[in-house]
């Protein structure tokens, strides 16, 4: 599961994102899903979310 597909994605699961500041390093930031923000079904680049700290970024890894 790599993040682009919303329904692979729900508050609770721990995931790591890209912050929009970090895009170009891809520096990744772990956290748990508070809310889901993209309203499609699928984006390329990955779904934006809202972590519980209220960072918000791109799904790139999703941890089982």
């Amino acid at each position: 599961m790599d993040g682009t597909r919303r329904s692979d994605i729900r508050p609770g699961l721990r995931i790591s994102i890209v912050l929009k500041k970090d895009q170009r390093s891809g520096k990744l930031t772990d956290g748990i899903v508070k809310d889901i923000l993209t309203k499609s079904p699928a984006h390329p680049h990955g779904i934006k979310v809202r972590l519980e700290s209220g960072e918000v970024g791109r799904v790139k890894k999703i941890f089982d």
